[in-house]
């Protein structure tokens, strides 16, 4: 059974930085591509950054600069490095096994100004 956990939201201020996780178990991390999503209040879940599974990566305009996604592979995990943050970053943010419908909890960040 696949199953995503995402870790490292939080309330930070405008210009701050966090890291976000997600360790995928199940079997089949090393294979496939991955992608973070991030939902605000009342809006649709829109893509941030996917990377390959050979480390290829692409980024939504909105965050080019800003943020970095990796992933470890002997870990099973892949992070999202997230610097000079904005408001309109906040959003609850989910990691996903592309092209599965295969997603985690999700996890908050709030980004104050």
């Amino acid at each position: 059974q696949v199953r995503l956990v995402e870790s490292g939201g939080g309330l930070v201020q405008a210009g701050g930085s966090l890291r976000l996780s997600c360790e995928v178990s199940g079997g089949i991390f090393g294979g496939v591509d991955m992608a973070w999503y991030r939902q605000a209040p009342g809006k649709q879940r829109d893509l941030v950054a996917q990377i390959t599974s050979g480390g290829s990566t692409n980024y939504a305009d909105s965050v080019k600069g800003r943020f970095t996604v990796s992933r470890d592979n002997a870990k099973n995990t892949v992070y999202l490095q997230m610097n000079s943050l904005k408001p309109e970053d906040t959003a609850v943010y989910y990691c996903n096994v592309v092209p599965y419908d295969y997603w985690g909890q999700g996890t908050q960040v709030t980004v104050s100004s």
